[in-house]
């Protein structure tokens, strides 16, 4: 029995570095012009379709480097505070597997594309956190393997599916520098959007667009002073927040206890990979994890180094549009949004612009951020869930939100309209007053008649009158209702609820 299942542990520290696969949105693939299935146009088509000779290791291809997909990891590794490399290379990855049919995958080793680079995460609570990021290189992607034939009949061997072999792949490579799950599922979702934002990838997480790898180990603190540093395991191939949190936490229970059982401690060849079973809740030994040394890195003889100036590097920032961060950053400090709208805003890139350009065509005031931002996300958000869309596709523009809005800023449209509004002209491209004036849904602006409806309110309902005037506000709820209903919709109840507080507390 090992002497470690008697030691006192006094505390565990939790490391996490993070390898972040992303699967670049190029046409083509990332040595031949063959379709990309990281690219819309090439979704979910048939198996073995996107095949070239070059994919198939054919004799006598030669690989050709996709120029796009190298500016796509330029703009990425700038954005994470990276330094672009001056100089970098290609590499063989020597290893043998099914759904890689040259025997070796193209990579970069020593020399990748991006290097150096930092970045400072804010955390939900208000804090924030600097994330060393080591590098990010370039790659092409392997095949798939598969069990099941068409039909959902299993299949005794293993089926091999070449279409995503080639495919660009940017492998995102961090310090450990997280100290929980917590601290990575935010980092994680901030960098797809960040990838998102940028154009790199449309970050479908159902469709392997990104694949989290956590590395975890812990820093245990024994009772006599001494610390050790259980082995490192990568849990392979994980594509969903829930999935990344729940391995890690696993880790973070379970690495004491294996740590008890068999004494080993972090050092060479000590590193191991394992699978997430989302059914049950564990991860599952596949591997040892080998050493760089065992993949046999040499210099791909057939490509070309990839060498950048300043010319170049500039030409690629000035792609890069305002991230996440930032966005998230003005919508709270300049619209006065809430952290959780502004985080909901910058979710998802396209509902992003939309807000966007809601705001420009309303001015571009912080009072037109702050309107825009909380229609969307009410309003316009009930009929999008509706629609199973996002909210630039809910049917209404930018000029008809800001339509909607300059009436109701006005008082001509009531909030108890606004959703029978935004159906009457979703999809339509009508002008807001206009298409509310055929419903009848404008406001009523005659004050006689309002104060009418209001004595009428009152004197049918007393007792709800005597409430108010003796400070019982929640009472005038009634008096409202009765004189929305008198109006037939066409007051606005703010106004309503006003000119009846101003009644019964003496003002005429």
């Amino acid at each position: 029995m090992p002497a470690a299942a008697h030691a006192e542990v006094v505390s565990a520290r939790l490391m996490v570095g993070l390898e972040i696969h992303v699967e670049l949105a190029t046409r083509t693939k990332m040595f031949t012009r063959a379709g990309s299935p990281g690219n819309p146009e090439f979704y979910d088509r048939e198996p073995n379709s996107l095949v070239t000779p070059l994919v198939a290791a054919l004799p006598g291809t030669l690989p050709v480097m996709n120029r796009r997909a190298v500016e796509m990891s330029m703009m990425v590794g700038l954005a994470l505070g990276c330094t672009v490399a001056r100089f970098s290379k290609w590499d063989r990855k020597n290893y043998t597997y099914p759904d890689l049919p040259k025997g070796y995958q193209i990579s970069q080793y020593d020399l990748p594309i991006c290097h150096d680079g930092a970045f400072e995460l804010s955390l939900p609570e208000g804090a924030s956190k600097r994330i060393g990021i080591i590098r990010a290189h370039l790659e092409e992607d392997t095949g798939k393997l598969g069990h099941e034939l068409p039909g959902g009949f299993r299949y005794e061997g293993s089926l091999v599916d070449l279409n995503r072999a080639g495919t660009p792949l940017l492998e995102i490579v961090t310090a450990p520098d997280f100290g929980s799950a917590a601290e990575v599922v935010a980092f994680a979702q901030e960098l797809r959007s960040i990838c998102r934002f940028l154009g790199v990838t449309e970050g479908i997480m159902q469709k392997g667009h990104m694949r989290f790898e956590p590395n975890v180990n812990l820093v245990l603190t024994l009772g006599d002073g001494s610390t050790v540093r259980t082995p490192v395991v990568e849990v392979k191939n994980l594509n969903s927040f829930k999935a990344v949190r729940g391995a890690i936490e696993y880790e973070e229970r379970e690495q004491v206890a294996r740590w008890r059982a068999d004494g080993k401690v972090m050092g060479p060849g000590a590193k191991s990979t394992r699978g997430w079973d989302d059914e049950r809740g564990v991860t599952v030994l596949q591997r040892e994890k080998e050493d760089a040394h065992d993949y046999r890195y040499f210099p791909d003889p057939d490509l070309v180094p990839v060498v950048t100036d300043d010319a170049w590097i500039a030409r690629v920032r000035a792609e890069i549009p305002e991230l996440p961060a930032a966005r998230r950053a003005r919508y709270v400090g300049e619209y006065g949004l809430e952290r959780k709208d502004a985080d909901a805003l910058v979710e998802d890139r396209a509902a992003c612009l939309f807000f966007e350009a809601c705001v420009a065509e309303m001015g571009g005031s912080a009072k037109a951020g702050y309107a825009a931002g909380k229609f969307l996300l009410n309003q316009l958000s009930k009929r999008a869930n509706e629609l199973g869309c996002g909210l630039d596709a809910a049917g209404l523009g930018p000029r008809q939100v800001a339509g909607i809005l300059a009436m109701r800023e006005s008082g001509t449209l009531g909030a108890q309209n606004v959703d029978a509004l935004v159906a009457a002209i979703a999809g339509t491209g009508a002008e807001a007053h206009d298409a509310a004036a055929a419903a009848g849904l404008l406001v009523v602006r005659d004050d006689s008649a309002l104060d009418g409806w209001i004595d009428q309110a009152i004197a049918a309902n007393e007792q709800a009158a005597a409430d108010v005037r003796a400070g019982k506000g929640a009472a005038i709820g009634r008096i409202v209702g009765a004189v929305m209903k008198l109006a037939g919709g066409k007051a606005d109840a703010k106004t309503v609820n006003e000119r009846i507080m101003k009644r019964l507390s003496g003002g005429t």
